[in-house]
């Protein structure tokens, strides 16, 4: 037994307990929905076409029936097999990025750090939340930072809970931070700058604008966590995830202030935040993504394991049981892909949209402009790629914009915001369906803490949006 594990006592589940399906059970239920869907909703298809950039995009007015093969039996039990290929590379990636991290919690060095950070700081490491949520707020607005917050979870998670706070706290430091970040984009290549480019702008036109809007929003997420972080750190009884993480993870016991950080751990620290900068150089200056960073993390750990006097056979063992602990979370992210092969391969997808394309042409323009990003907001739960929902929805929303009087800078902030918001609440979101089973939050509670705070980003967003249209934004 490791320093991390003899931190924690074990709280057994009282009897009786009512319990929330298992998070594989509700997503297969969601499969099985997706598969009735498909005889109550007709088949139809936009005819696509290749931009001059080399986007594939939908044509307007293109919308006709097709014929295709219905949902039969088997279909929900291939949909789990089929998701987990279409997910692969993210499967992949947490199994590496956690393993690698199971290397670096055998060390023992996370006790020693938060020992170290909670006497430094003598009781103010309340102030880690918000500088932590602004890095990932920041990563989330210039490349996208998305799936990479599964790996920040599997360290920060550990990290946070022996500083007193609860896994929800642990949870929403890289997926409130990075989501508000990603809602609010000023320059972010994927949603912003893919959308733009659709609606002939400038890229990254309208900037001034969107870093305001970013400043209040990620404003006000930071400081919804950081005052429910404060509330659990005074009481910890307060936590909606209270028993459960004592039933997961045990009740952590007061830290011991007299641990020093010694010449191995600091080599091994080093390691870590080496990684974490080559991956940032790499994604922002190379355009990595998750293979490249896998090689890291896997390098990383195989660095740690050596600055930390282990043997081959140990770091292997360490790297297993890394694997194990977020097993369930990466296998979630084939669950959520299989919902997604359902719907496209029952063709109902493009019926979907051409319905709500229907209902948005005869509105006001301000309420036109509302009702874009509702829309946004209520695709992302079928398309929760922002570059594929801007390929999807964007050749359609830019002529109707112009329709109705609504500024193309105005319908991609109605974009961004509908794709951003709903990243961290729908469950077909599987990197974020993955961050939650690693942090050891079910999506129920998840959805009971985060209402009050998804409710205060819509107002935020449809207040913003109208302004936009107000100030005939360009």
């Amino acid at each position: 037994m490791n320093d991390l594990e003899r931190t924690t006592t074990l709280e057994t589940a009282p009897k009786g307990t009512m319990k929330f399906p298992h998070i594989f059970v509700v997503l297969f239920t969601f499969i099985c929905l997706a598969a009735l869907s498909t005889y109550l909703i007709d088949a139809g298809s936009y005819e696509r076409t290749t931009s001059e950039q080399g986007q594939t995009v939908v044509v307007p007015g293109s919308y006709a029936l097709v014929e295709t093969e219905k949902a039969d039996w088997l279909t929900p039990f291939m949909a789990v097999f089929e998701g987990m290929q279409e997910g692969s590379s993210i499967i992949f990636f947490i199994f590496i990025s956690g393993g690698a991290f199971g290397v670096l919690k055998g060390t023992g060095v996370l006790q020693s750090l938060v020992s170290s950070v909670s006497h430094a700081l003598s009781g103010r490491d309340i102030i880690l939340i918000p500088l932590l949520m602004l890095l990932f707020a920041v990563g989330g607005a210039t490349f996208g930072l998305a799936e990479e917050t599964i790996a920040f979870i599997i360290i920060l998670a550990p990290m946070l809970r022996m500083l007193g706070y609860d896994s929800i706290t642990a949870a929403a430091v890289p997926l409130v931070g990075a989501g508000a970040g990603f809602s609010a984009a000023f320059m972010n290549p994927f949603t912003v700058g893919v959308a733009q480019d659709i609606a002939q702008l400038p890229i990254f036109s309208g900037m001034a604008l969107r870093a305001c809007y970013w400043l209040v929003f990620v404003g006000a997420s930071i400081a919804f966590v950081t005052h429910y972080a404060a509330k659990i750190k005074k009481c910890p009884e307060r936590s909606l995830v209270y028993h459960s993480d004592r039933r997961q993870f045990g009740n952590p016991e007061p830290q011991q202030h007299d641990q020093r950080l010694s010449l191995s751990d600091k080599l091994v620290l080093s390691a870590f935040v080496g990684a974490i900068v080559i991956i940032a150089y790499g994604v922002i200056r190379h355009g990595w993504y998750i293979g490249e960073m896998s090689g890291v993390f896997l390098l990383m750990g195989i660095m740690v394991g050596v600055f930390a006097r282990m043997g081959a056979n140990e770091i292997a063992e360490h790297f297993v049981s890394g694997i194990k602990e977020i097993a369930m979370g990466a296998l979630v992210v084939g669950f959520a892909y299989g919902i997604l092969i359902v719907l496209k391969n029952g063709s109902i997808l493009d019926t979907i949209l051409h319905q709500l394309e229907g209902l948005l042409g005869n509105m006001p323009a301000v309420l036109t402009a509302i009702s874009m990003f509702l829309v946004q907001l209520l695709l992302n739960f079928l398309v929760p790629s922002g570059s594929g929902q801007a390929a999807l929805t964007m050749p359609l929303m830019v002529p109707l914009a112009d329709l109705v009087g609504v500024t193309r800078q105005t319908a991609v902030l109605a974009f961004q915001f509908g794709d951003g918001i709903s990243n961290i609440i729908t469950p077909t979101s599987g990197y974020f369906m993955a961050g939650l089973a690693v942090a050891g939050v079910s999506w129920s509670k998840w959805i009971k803490w985060i209402l009050p705070l998804a409710i205060t980003q819509l107002l935020l967003a449809s207040s913003m949006i109208t302004l936009a249209h107000l100030l005939s934004w360009s």
